[in-house]
């Protein structure tokens, strides 16, 4: 998800998507330690969708 369509989000909705997310990031690093994940670069892309929530999170929070 792009930076401008989550500042579109309440601050509520942010944090849900960050604990889905959270939730998620912690599913595929299970499924990467047990050799059962097929695509590995969704780590990664959930990592940076989960740091961009947290900082316009912070954003909003000024």
């Amino acid at each position: 998800m792009k930076a401008g369509e989550l500042r579109e989000l309440t601050i509520d909705e942010l944090k849900q998507r960050e604990l889905d997310l959270s939730e998620e990031l912690f599913n595929l690093k299970f499924q990467l330690a047990t050799s059962q994940l097929e695509n590995k670069m969704r780590v990664p892309q959930v990592k940076k969708d989960l740091a961009r929530i947290k900082t316009i999170i912070r954003e909003k929070q000024k």
